[in-house]
């Protein structure tokens, strides 16, 4: 029989967000604002209204697209921080055909959906490629690519693409009303992008608990020569993981500029890639967690638009928030970890 874990090893999950917290609170304190005031804004501002709530559920759809793609890599060993670049792709590709397809709404949408994810999937195969084929690891060829795929939106906006009124680096000229994504109360929120956002969740679950390509992912993330040994082709996992964790991303791309806005804009993604990766680090790359910190990062996002207007603090708090809170997780949220770091300072004190 397993002895039951000490009290404060059940609660340490708790402590890096109550400390995340502290320094905010000790951060607004400095500022001469209230925290009360503060922490109640931003409430207000994720969930005072139900425009509100529509809100951090919108941008919680391409949050969770991405985060759901990154627990693929992340179990296959891959820091895919190209995926930022992958959203930027698919929501090319998704522009590409609302301005050049014209289809009834019912095979239109679907169209475009579908050629975000391949824009997203061929972005995210190519950093695999560079990684399994060229010896450039996937940090650095992801972040080229990142650069690469910004670049490219805007050449499209201020070149072929521009608006027929002249070249403007604010967007492309708006898609046609059946190229874009039936909004819920005339709000940013698509119910059908949430669908696919759960459906495209509960799938990456399914694999990683329940199928043998999650068991290979697994074994190629723990120790790839092993897993080579055992027969699992790391090259091709590695890059089926990233071409699968791209299409998810470039879904997310699709649906934002389809909904969230009705054109291809400069910085389309918002650095929703990058927030996913946080996400996951906060979740600990499980998936029970993964969800709900993408919702709590949705809500205090939307929440710190809020702050900004009713206190005159930067929205950027939220953020600080957010990443003092992954920064404490990853330091200090393995409690076993630390307690192994203690009892080493402590041994060598003694000695």
């Amino acid at each position: 029989m397993s002895q039951p874990k000490p009290r404060l090893e059940r609660i340490w999950p708790l402590l890096p967000g109550l400390a995340a917290l502290l320094v905010t609170t000790l951060l607004l304190l400095a500022m001469g604002t209230s925290p009360i005031d503060a922490y109640s804004a931003m409430w207000q501002g994720a969930f005072g209204t139900s425009a509100r709530v529509y809100s951090v559920l919108a941008f919680l759809v391409p949050l969770l697209l991405a985060a759901s793609g990154l627990l693929l890599t992340f179990k296959a060993g891959l820091w895919n921080i190209g995926i930022e670049g992958q959203i930027i792709m698919g929501a090319v590709a998704a522009s590409w055909v609302a301005l050049r397809v014209q289809l009834p709404a019912g095979l239109q949408i679907p169209l475009e959906l579908l050629a975000a994810m391949a824009g997203g999937a061929l972005w995210a195969a190519l950093a695999g490629i560079l990684k399994t084929r060229g010896g450039v690891h996937e940090i650095f060829g992801g972040l080229a690519l990142n650069n690469l795929a910004i670049l490219f939106t805007n050449y499209l906006i201020a070149g072929p693409w521009q608006p027929p009124e002249g070249g403007s680096f604010r967007g492309t000229q708006p898609f046609g009303a059946h190229a874009l994504l039936p909004l819920f109360e005339n709000s940013r929120l698509s119910l059908l992008s949430l669908a696919l956002a759960v459906v495209a969740f509960a799938g990456v679950a399914l694999v990683l608990t329940n199928s043998h390509w999650g068991l290979r992912l697994k074994a190629l993330g723990q120790n790839a020569r092993s897993a080579f040994l055992l027969g699992v082709s790391s090259n091709r996992e590695m890059l089926l993981a990233m071409a699968v964790c791209g299409a998810l991303a470039g879904l997310g791309g699709g649906v934002r500029v389809l909904s969230w806005f009705d054109s291809l804009r400069q910085s389309i993604s918002g650095g929703i890639g990058y927030l996913a990766l946080m996400v996951v680090l906060l979740a600990g790359f499980r998936l029970v967690l993964t969800p709900l910190v993408a919702f709590f990062f949705s809500a205090v996002l939307n929440g710190s638009i809020t702050l900004q207007l009713r206190t005159q603090l930067h929205s950027a708090l939220g953020d600080i928030l957010t990443g003092v809170l992954v920064l404490l997780v990853l330091l200090f949220g393995n409690y076993e970890r630390v307690r192994r770091a203690f009892r080493r300072r402590r041994s060598q004190a003694d000695g």
